[in-house]
Formats: structure tokens, sequence, C-alpha cells
């Protein structure tokens, strides 16, 4: 049915409750099941025909019982590919009735996809319950990821986020094998063959996208919440396949506190009976919030705190927060369709961060938010082809695409710019009442809009209304004469060419004025048309948006920039990796020149935090990439890179020392990693002893966190040997994150037949679905092998997308990342030419990106690449 905004089913019939029941597994290798599905359905008006969401699955019967038992089997059962539909006819008007029951018989596969009812591969750590199916030395697992629109894969639903109904569930399976799903067992029954029928409690309502099962070989540890719910403590458990259930630890220390912790901010207690998650071999995401079933990629849950980069903590913690979060927004309350994912989203993604600076306020996740999520953002949404946070879907079908930056991370970065202004404590008690208000419901942004209106006083559409529902965002120029400023707002685009009916937005902006170090606060100020001069500015010192909490660039005069850099110990962390990171991009769209950002990171050698390293270095390697190919401004960014790290790498050391805080430890790996690929001589000789003594003593142990820097360095350095032990340590490595860094490091490689060998060995058997896109965002970072890359793709695309194109998320994933880091106009018409006449639905929007970056990258390197040499030479650095 088409309505205004939207193609969704019709309004004739609303389902109630789902009794779901998964028999007939077939495990040997066809991996079929049966299912049957009674559900109760709320007919408005007679019908003839029922549609509901079907995908990759086979109704065999469907029959309709109404007006007490009269039952009415289905004349003609018509599948809608295009739309993933399946029509049920009926002979007779089947009557309305406010609880018919509809009930279908159906056939599917636990398919291999990573979408639906799926299987994902795994090698045992310990001897599996002797039911596990197996090839080889192959093992499988079973578990579902339905958002956004994969439900209908695994049973015939009505697959809409505001068509909710509780389910009741049930699945037959291996007698030595462990179920899950949203709720608790409510019994286990004998079944067919020496299996068992497992049943699970009534869920709440809820959205068809969050129900969730899975069973395995699984094992669990276990904590409870300290706080009472319904007069017990609530059990918290992280489910693995047996043998890793001690790496759930640290996620399970940290999930039952933010159980706590959520349910004291919103006001409303966690509302189901348990909190479970689990660990999920295969894993297009990086999770998914499943009502009391979280489910993870492995990497985002599990942590060994002997094995593991100590980089995987933040990630594990954050990750567990975020989709906690999510049980309250986005499960209790959920958006009403998905042109508010970013209500979800960008939501979860700040109280994550929030979440984890409460628990670990040590870690200073604020200020790598600035850096990470705020800077990822921008980079995304300075493109044309970005699209508003709030984007009109149309079809269901292509929301995938918008699971991106902008609705995670700009969504965020622009939540905590309003929390900011509104104070947090006034931003999380508008949030409780509209949880409160919509509770087991769907709202809308402006819902929420209203609800922190209420609660703060203040009218925040008109704050928002433009941050949502426009593209872009802005950037604000600023112009200096004795004693004031004035500061313009316009459209920022990378490619530096925004036309006039681009730059109609006015957005309301926090000018976050600080004009006195000492003083941790900001003027309020907001820039609410496009100019405005400020007055009485004492041009000592002065910096807009004060700890980067706008999201907006500005764009300061070179003296000014030069000024601030010079005066840098007056500037908060945020705020120097906000000054770096503005310099940086408006060097690319030539508002500003690559010589003002070099003069500007050269004051910058006797830095001592980790996240503002982290970005001086993010955008040197960007410059660097850019001018690649030119041999001279290359080897003189080489240089200066290296003249800029030498003296903090030798200071900071290789040793980790006891009680050493975890930032410093980030800092190390950073530095040594960046001075060894810049050509730091004594790194390089250390890196490379440390990795041949690890390969020919392996009782001598790379320290964890230092993994990634060693193994890049060799494989830079050690050619052919180096890459074949790698490669084979792939096969072998214990490690959680052990293949993840592998695959990042082995796409360091030289040369272009090595190259080729890790693109065959990226898509063979060895190498994950969901990591494919891994090792080649490190081939596309690589000057050396970044056309192979491309050439390989154009030369074996059957290959890529038969492997990729079974998930369209992970096809979109790699496209993207694959293809965005060239600088040439020829390789943008390259790429246009290859992809024109296609199929390229569930990526085209990632191509258009592509396209965008590139013709940007190329823009900055034709516009200041003699320039960039001629400030090398006259710096000696050439």
């Amino acid at each position: 049915m088409a309505v205004a905004d939207r193609d969704v089913l019709p309004d004739s019939v609303k389902p109630i409750n789902y009794n779901l029941s998964l028999y007939d597994l077939e495990l040997g290798g066809a991996f079929t099941f049966q299912g049957i599905v009674k559900i109760k359905v709320n007919i408005k008006s007679p019908v003839k025909e029922i549609l509901l969401n079907a995908h990759q699955l086979k109704v065999n019967r469907a029959e309709v019982t109404s007006n007490g038992n009269q039952s009415q089997k289905a004349s003609e059962i018509l599948y809608v590919e295009k739309s993933q539909r399946v029509s049920l006819g009926f002979a007779e008007e089947v009557a309305a009735d406010e609880e018919a029951t509809l009930e279908l018989q159906y056939s599917g596969v636990m398919n291999n996809d990573m979408a639906g009812f799926y299987r994902s591969k795994y090698k045992p750590e310990v001897t599996p319950a002797a039911s596990v199916p197996r090839i080889g030395d192959i093992h499988f697992m079973f578990s579902t990821q339905f958002e956004s629109c994969d439900a209908r894969r695994a049973f015939p639903c009505f697959d809409e986020p505001n068509l909710k109904a509780t389910f009741d569930v049930s699945i037959e399976i291996p007698e030595d094998q462990v179920a899950l799903s949203n709720m608790p067992e409510s019994s286990v029954k004998p079944g067919k063959d020496g299996r068992k029928v497992v049943s699970f409690e009534r869920t709440p309502v809820m959205s068809t996208y969050l129900l969730a099962w899975a069973f395995g070989d699984f094992e669990y540890v276990e904590d409870f919440t300290k706080r009472k719910y319904n007069g017990k403590q609530l059990p918290v458990r992280v489910y693995t396949t047996r043998g890793l259930k001690e790496q759930g630890r640290f996620a399970l220390e940290n999930a039952h506190q933010v159980v706590d912790y959520f349910s004291e901010i919103f006001h409303i207690d966690y509302p189901l009976p348990k909190a479970d998650l689990l660990a999920v071999h295969e894993f297009s995401h990086g999770a998914m919030e499943n009502w009391g079933l979280v489910t993870y990629r492995t990497t985002a849950v599990l942590f060994d705190e002997m094995h593991s980069d100590a980089k995987y903590k933040v990630r594990v913690a954050y990750v567990v927060a975020h989709e906690l979060a999510h049980q309250w927004f986005g499960n209790l309350v959920t958006m009403d369709w998905w042109s508010e994912l970013w209500l979800n989203e960008g939501f979860a993604t700040w109280v994550g961060w929030l979440a984890v600076d409460h628990l670990y306020p040590g870690y200073m996740v604020w200020t790598q938010f600035v850096t990470e999520a705020v800077q990822t953002a921008q980079q995304l949404d300075s493109l044309r082809a970005s699209h508003p946070i709030e984007v009109p879907v149309k079809d269901a079908l292509e929301i995938d695409q918008i699971f991106d930056a902008i609705s995670y991370l700009k969504g965020s970065s622009v939540i905590r710019m309003l929390s900011n202004h509104l104070s947090v404590e006034t931003f999380l008690a508008g949030v409780a009442d509209y949880l409160k208000a919509h509770a087991y419901g769907n709202a809308t942004t402006n819902d929420l809009w209203a609800a922190l209106s209420k609660t703060s006083g203040k009218d925040v559409n008109a704050f928002m209304d433009t941050w949502i529902r426009k593209i872009g965002f802005p950037v604000l120029t600023v112009a200096e004469e004795p004693g004031q400023i004035g500061v313009r707002q316009s459209r920022f685009l990378s490619t530096g060419d925004v036309k006039s009916e681009e730059d109609d937005t006015q957005w309301w902006i926090p000018l976050g004025l600080k004009t006195d170090p000492s003083d941790k606060g900001a003027s309020p100020t907001a820039l609410t048309q496009k100019e405005e001069t400020l007055r009485d500015i004492d041009e000592t010192f002065y910096k807009l948006n004060s700890d980067q909490n706008g999201f907006y660039r500005t764009n300061y005069p070179p003296a000014r920039l030069a000024k601030l850099g010079e005066s840098k110990e007056k500037l908060t962390n945020e705020d120097k990796i906000g000054l770096i990171a503005d310099a940086a991009a408006l060097a690319v769209s030539g508002d500003a020149t690559t010589a003002g950002l070099l003069t500007l990171v050269e004051k910058f050698k006797d830095e001592t935090n980790y996240a503002v390293w982290s970005q001086l270095i993010v955008s040197l390697t960007n410059i660097r990439s850019i001018f690649a190919e030119n041999k001279v401004v290359s080897e003189g960014l080489k240089t200066f890179t290296l003249r800029l790290v030498q003296s903090a790498t030798e200071k900071i050391g290789w040793e980790f020392k006891p009680n050493e805080d975890f930032l410093t430890g980030q800092l190390r790996a950073l530095l040594i990693g960046t001075a060894g690929l810049a050509g730091h001589q004594q790194t390089i000789t250390e890196a490379q002893h440390r990795f041949s003594t690890y390969f020919s003593t392996p009782s001598t142990p790379i320290h964890p966190s230092l993994r990634l820097p060693i193994f890049r360095i060799a494989i830079t350095h050690g050619g052919p040997d180096a890459y074949t032990l790698l490669k084979t340590e792939y096969s072998h490595t214990t490690s959680i994150d052990g293949k993840e860094i592998i695959l990042q490091s082995l796409g360091r490689v030289q040369s272009a037949v090595l190259a080729r060998d890790f693109l065959d060995f990226q898509f063979g058997d060895q190498v994950a679905v969901q990591d494919a896109h891994t090792g080649s965002i490190a081939l596309a970072a690589n000057a050396r092998t970044r056309d192979e890359l491309w050439e390989y793709v154009k030369a074996h695309w059957a290959t890529v997308e038969g492997k990729l194109a079974g998930n369209m998320v992970v096809l979109d994933r790699y496209v993207k990342t694959a293809l965005s880091r060239f600088a040439s106009r020829e390789k943008e018409e390259d790429i246009r030419a290859f992809f024109e006449g296609k199929d390229t639905k569930g990526f085209d929007r990632g191509l258009v990106q592509v396209s965008d970056t590139v013709k940007g990258n190329a823009g900055y390197k034709e516009r200041d690449e003699g320039l960039v040499e001629e400030w090398l030479k006259a710096h000696e650095y050439v």
C-alpha cells in the first residue's frame, strides 16, 4: 500500500501476537527448517487478500480462522519478489474480526548471508557437543539478524517497525545444545529423534526486527544487577561457544552496571526479566540490540586481558553500552518509520559514550569522541552525496545504506551539541519524559523535541529542525577588525564549490566563544542568521566552538590560526583536535592552505595527549595519501612526519610499565607505528627484531597492544618472507582480535604481486565475509597498492560481488572503503564507467559518495601540490 511518503503494507490487517514454532531443522548440510506461525490479527475491514512480508521462504499452507471457528484455506499464494511480500488470496471474503488467527506452515533455509535466520562458521576452542554440525574442522552455530527488514527471511510477518506485537517462540534443537531468545525459557519438552523443544515466555509488545533466537554449543558467565527489579536482582549473562566464556568477563562487568545506570538516568527500570549478550562468530554489523538477547561480533564483546589489544577494551565497553541503551531507546520506544532511524542510533551512540565516561572517566572518551565520531561524521557530511539525519525512506529495502556515519555519528554529535546547550541533566530529564509517554509504542523526532522543549522551557525544534532535516553542516568564517570579529555561516563542502542554491540553510549555531582560557565556561551566544558582528573581543586570545561542542568548522584568518597554535597550552584537548581537524578539512576544500596546516602541526611536537596525537596523525596520513604520487612531496611529508613524532616516540619507549594508564599505552602503539612507517630506523630495527623473535621463538610474545604497529612495520620492510609468516599466522591465531589485526597489517605489502596474492586470500575461503573489507581498507590506504586493488576489483568483480552481495550492507561497505582513497579525476571516471550499466541497487548511494570524495581529493591535489612542495623545500624537509 503506497501512502504519501512510504510504501507499506495495507492497514486492513494488524498483528497482535505471533506464536512461532521452528522444527525439523536439517543440520547435516542442507540447513533447511520448517516453521508454523500462528498470528493473531485484527482484521479491521473485510478482505479477500492478506499481504505479509516474506523473503526466501516457501509458504506451503495458509489458513485464516475468524468469526469464532470459521476456517478458510488460502486458495492462492503469490510471491511479490521485488517488494519481498506474499499475497494470500481467499475464495470467500474474510470478515472483519478483532481476534482472527492466520496460520501459515512454511519452510526456509538457515543461510550463510548473516541476515535472517543464519549459520556462522567457527573453529571450536575445545571439544564441542557431539551434535554440533560440522564440515571438516569448521563447526556451526545459529542465530538471527532481523534489522532492518530480515525477519521476513525467517518467518512470514508484518515486518514494519510500527506493526508491533507480542511473540511466543519455540524451537526444536539437539538435546546437548542451548537455545536462547528474547525472554527466559518457559518449558523444555522432548521432541523428535532425541531432540528437545525449548519454548520461551511471551515477549512484550515490540517490532519484528527486535525478535531474536539462537542455538548452539553455548556456555555463559553470569552476574547480577546491584539494583533490584520487582524485588529481585536481574541476571545478566554473556554467552559464547564453548571455550570462550571467560573472555566475556569484561563485557559482563560493564553490562550489569550499565543496566543499572540507564535504569537510573532514564527513570524507567530495565523492562525485561533478563539481559543476555551473545557472541556470534559471523556478523555483518558490530552488534544488534534484540530486546533481552543482544548479539555481537566477537571483537565487540570478547576481551582477553592477557592477549587482546587494549584498544578493544574501549570498543567492548562502548558497544555493550550502545546496545543496552537501545533496550529503552529503540526497543521500549521505537521510531515510527525507518526515516527516523537516527532516533535510535544517534541517541544510543551518544548515551553509549556517556555510560563509558561514567564507568571509566580516566579514558577521557569525550576527547576521543571529537576525533573519532565528530570528524568521521563531518567527513561524510561534507560531500554533496551526504543525506539529512532524518532521511526520507519510501521503500524500507533502501534503509541499509542509511546505517552510516550520518545516522550514528552526526546524530550523536548534534545530540551532544544540544545536551551541552540545555545541560545534560535537563536533556536526560526530557528523554525520560519522552520514554514514559511513548513506552511500548512508536514515536517521531517531533515527539522527542516536544518532550525536551517542555522540560527545558526552550523551543528545541527551532534549534534543531535544520540540523535534522537539512543536508550538510556549516563552516563559520571569521573576519577580524580591531576589538571585534565578524562571523559568517555557509555550507561546507570538501570540494569547496558550494553553489548559492546549496547554501540557503541558516543553522542555529552555538558559538561557544571562549575569551578567558582559565574560565571553563563559554559564552552561550548563538548565531541564528547568516552573519553577525561580535564586539568587545580581546584580541589577545579568543576561541570559537569551545571544546568542539558545536557540529561545524571554524575558518580563522591565517594569523589567528598561527596565534592559536602558539598558545596551544591555553586550549583544551578537544579544542586542539578541532583546530587541527578544521585546518586539515579547510585545506582540502581550498578555504585554507596545506601550508597553514603544516605550520600549525609543527607546533605540536611536545604534545602528550593520545587523542590529539591521533588527530594529528590522521590529518597527516590523509595529506600523505593525497600527494603520494609526487615523490618529492611524498618524501618531504615523510620527513615532516618523522621529525614531528621522533622525540615523543623515543621518550615513550617500548616497555609497558605496571599500572600504566590506558591512554599512555594507546599513545605508545600509535607513535611507534607512525615512526616506523615514517622511516625511523631505530623503530624499524626494533620492530623487525621483535617480529622475527616472535616467529622463531613463540614463547617470546609481542605485547598485545604492539602487534598492529610491529606487524605493519614488518610487512612494510620485510618483503615476501614477513608476508608469508604473517599470512600463515592468520590461520593459527587464537586471539579474538588476531585475525582483524593481521588483515590490517597484511595490507601494508609493498608490491603488486603480494597485493594480488593477499586479495586472492581475502576472497578465498579463509577470510570471513564480515572481514572482507578490513584488508582492503589497508590496501586502499597504501599508495603502493591502491591501484592494484582497483584493477583486481574490476577483473574479479563477479567474485567480489558473489562473495559479498548476499548481504548488501557488506558489499556497500566494501565499495565505499576500497575505492575512496584515490586523488585522480581519471580514476573517478574509470570507477563511474565500470559500474555504469551494472545493477548497483544496495550500494548506489555509496558509489556517489566515492565519486564525490575522489573528485574532492583530485581538486585538492591539483590546487595545493606545488604549494606544498615549495613549503617543504623552504622549511628544509626536502
